[in-house]
């Protein structure tokens, strides 16, 4: 049996022997097997569910049981790594609340993905498939005290670069492995330029719009403050050039807006950058919102692009994301376009159980596939409440109609054998 995991109101995690672990889909209660857990990874971590009861599953009353008196709890699974069920939890009633009223009014979760999980023979296992075998964030080859202290150095080097100042502000108050990569000259360097966005969308991480003077959720990370000019982002990507045999030049971070809404600046960089050099692959992490600006990207030498989406159906896609001067249309529009300049695509899959591995996603999905031809899906977990986020979606529970995301990303491979599955953007 993995066992229930539950906290006090200390934080203390433990499990409840007897009571089995459950995962959650839609708000949809599911027994698990023992195929469905893998040992919590590296860089994974527990936390407690403020103003959340714990559901497990009682098999000598076969039924799933709400424990008082304690919280939920989940787990933040490190990246590569895609959840494949939610935690399971109902919301305290008032009464229930070991808190008191300041935490069983049902607030809105903080911006993590929340992985069920459970205790095994000694040890805690989690709800996920493993996605891709880079060791691009594990944190067992960053070594951070030699990112602070070649930060130090790199910056010695640039004193005038203030986007090699924001990177190290990055990695080592944000604790950003995309940024420690940097110093460390390995993996994939992060490129942000832009502090604006023209999306709203529900699970920003670096923007929240207040409401009578408090933030409706707290954005994990600040957006950079500042417009680099193309000669700061060109020095900054082909220091990591020239270091990293293959570099990875990613502009699109999670510290940034919209980076198309930057693309002038973008596109002099980009043609800096291969005005000195035909190595590196050079990608945007973009919503695609721009077709013409995707297009004269790639005339200056832009490899990849990937492309957030939660759906591929328009109207969960608008829920979400609440465009503001673009349509759904362009974002299929842009990938078109990549596609026809010989650009290498991938979907920045945003997966929630329960709607990601619903059947009428996976069909709308295979149908998206076979119609643009896109070359890679990163399975990102999507980092949300899950019950507001179906809340926000507006779409029903229906357990007979979930596959469940392992069956789905196994499907997918055998209907597409040349679709790449993954977490990271590729070196092209």
């Amino acid at each position: 049996m993995f066992s229930l995991l539950v906290s006090d109101k200390k934080g203390r995690i433990f499990n409840i022997p007897g009571m089995e672990a459950a995962g959650m889909k839609a708000g949809c209660f599911f027994r698990l097997d023992k195929k469905d857990f893998i040992r919590m990874p590296e860089a994974s971590k527990l936390f407690m569910l403020p103003g959340r009861m714990p559901v497990g599953y009682d098999s000598l009353k076969g039924s799933f049981e709400a424990i008082e008196n304690y919280s939920a709890v989940a787990a933040f699974i490190a990246p590569a790594f895609t959840g494949t069920y939610s935690a399971a939890y109902e919301p305290f009633r008032l009464r229930e609340s070991p808190y008191g009223d300041s935490r069983s009014r049902n607030g809105v979760l903080p911006l993590f993905c929340y992985t069920a999980a459970g205790f095994y023979k000694g040890g805690i296992y989690v709800t996920a498939v493993r996605v891709d075998r880079s060791s691009r964030h594990d944190p067992r080859f960053i070594d951070i005290n030699s990112a602070a202290k070649n930060a130090v150095e790199i910056k010695k080097l640039f004193p005038r670069n203030r986007l090699i100042r924001h990177l190290a502000d990055c990695a080592l108050v944000y604790d950003c492995p995309g940024a420690q990569n940097f110093f460390l000259s390995r993996q994939e360097c992060p490129l942000p330029v832009s502090g604006s966005c023209n999306a709203d969308c529900a699970g920003c991480i670096s923007y929240q719009k207040h409401s009578r003077g408090q933030t409706y959720l707290s954005p994990a990370q600040p957006r950079i403050k500042f417009t680099p000019s193309p000669e700061e982002v060109a020095e900054t990507a082909l220091f990591h050039t020239h270091n990293v045999k293959n570099a990875v030049l990613s502009f699109g971070q999670g510290c940034e807006g919209e980076p198309l809404l930057e693309a002038d600046l973008i596109e002099k960089s980009i043609r800096l950058i291969r005005n000195k050099t035909c190595r590196a692959t050079i990608n945007i992490n973009t919503n695609a919102s721009m077709p013409k600006a995707i297009a004269s990207l790639f005339d200056a030498g832009l490899d990849s692009i990937r492309v957030s989406l939660n759906s591929v159906r328009q109207e969960y896609y608008n829920r979400y994301y609440k465009p503001a001067g673009y349509v759904f249309g362009d974002v299929l529009r842009s990938i078109q376009i990549a596609k026809k300049k010989n650009g290498f695509v991938s979907i920045n899959y945003l997966t929630m159980p329960g709607f990601t591995d619903s059947e009428d996603e996976y069909e709308a999905l295979k149908k998206f596939i076979e119609v643009y031809k896109i070359d890679m899906i990163q399975w990102r977990n999507l980092n949300f409440d899950p019950l507001a986020y179906f809340k926000i979606l507006k779409y029903p529970a229906r357990p007979s109609c979930m596959i469940g995301v392992r069956q789905l990303i196994k499907s997918l491979k055998k209907s597409f054998p040349r679709l790449e599955m993954g977490y990271y953007n590729p070196y092209i």
